[in-house]
């Protein structure tokens, strides 16, 4: 219902004559919905701005698996990497998964964070957010026999011979299951116990190369690229910046 203009002029006038205090507390009283209701939105919509203007898009998903990277070698990793191939480091970047802690034998102590790490790791893995993989000789063993790793011989046919020849020496090999009856062993339900494995040659032991040298490891180091990601071709220019 409109009110008359001799009423809305009344209302301005009274409005007008009260001091500071009475006119913040008649607007907080009758128009605090509003007003809360107008803050949340803007909120939301800086929010929503922010994380546009500041959310940086990965060229690679990179996962430490069962080794500790310092911040040094880290910077190499990442932002070394953006800079040698031009990349803006404002708006992208190298998506890390730190601290992943695989094992089957994890103890009592490990274990729920053995588990948290395997269902972040396959998660990312099944989404195909996990190029490349640094890892130690549990994990590469894990990984490799569930065929989680691509041939790369295959990889590199394909791409630069020259960068083919460089990463050659660096090849190593391990197996991949291709049938496992264990569980049916265990329930009783086969006779024996079998599993048929086929080598395959699925990373690169990159522990003598200058990058890693000083970076105090414990062990044989590797890095292997996952079967099912879609950025084969930034996967092969990351281990050519890895091995120049």
């Amino acid at each position: 219902m409109k009110l008359p203009e001799k009423e809305k002029a009344a209302y301005r006038a009274a409005f007008r004559a009260m001091s500071p205090a009475k006119k913040a507390e008649h607007i907080y009283t009758y128009y605090k919905w509003p007003i809360l209701l107008g803050l949340v939105v803007l909120l939301i919509l800086g929010s929503a701005l922010h994380r546009a203007l500041t959310e940086k898009q990965p060229v690679l998903y990179l996962a430490f698996a069962n080794v500790t990277v310092g911040s040094e070698l880290e910077e190499a990793l990442t932002a070394g990497y953006l800079d040698t191939i031009g990349a803006d480091a404002r708006r992208q970047e190298v998506y890390l998964y730190r601290d992943l802690y695989l094992s089957p034998d994890a103890d009592e102590m490990n274990h729920e964070y053995a588990y948290a790490s395997q269902m972040k790791a396959m998660g990312a893995i099944q989404a195909q957010k996990m190029d490349l993989v640094l890892m130690n000789r549990e994990v590469y063993d894990l990984f490799s026999r569930k065929g989680y790793l691509a041939p790369l011989p295959a990889l590199l046919e394909g791409g630069d011979p020259a960068l083919a020849h460089r990463l050659t020496p660096l090849l190593t090999g391990n197996e991949v299951v291709l049938s496992d009856n264990t569980i049916d062993f265990l329930l009783g339900e086969a006779e024996e116990e079998q599993q048929v494995t086929q080598p395959a040659v699925n990373a690169l032991s990159v522990s003598s190369l200058p990058l890693f040298q000083s970076a105090g490891f414990d062990g044989e180091i590797y890095i292997g690229v996952l079967a099912n990601t879609p950025r084969s071709g930034a996967c092969l220019a990351y281990l050519s910046y890895l091995c120049p």
